[in-house]
């Protein structure tokens, strides 16, 4: 199957967060938050939302930051997904 979203609405896979810390100290499980970063998967049309014009800023492959209680969790093929509105992903990694 295959996720395309609407409207705004681009869908991210989270990134990995690391097990370690740079100078080499294993965090545990309970003390670690899901990463805010992620790579877009898809992303969609864009067009009239809200009554306002809104042009798609990100494609698909770019790894961006994204605001913390952002979007809806999906679960697809075993694999997670989180869909956002465009407006809620803070920066793009370059």
């Amino acid at each position: 199957m295959k996720l395309t979203p609407l409207g705004d609405r681009v869908v991210l896979k989270q990134l990995v967060a690391e097990e370690t810390t740079k100078s080499g100290i294993v965090l545990p499980g309970q003390s670690k938050e899901k990463p805010q970063q992620a790579e877009v998967v898809a992303v969609g049309p864009g067009g009239m939302v809200d009554g306002k014009e809104v042009k798609m800023e990100v494609k698909v492959g770019d790894q961006v930051i994204y605001s913390k209680y952002a979007g809806t969790e999906v679960k697809l093929d075993e694999e997670e997904f989180i869909i956002v509105r465009q407006n809620d992903i803070l920066a793009v990694i370059q």
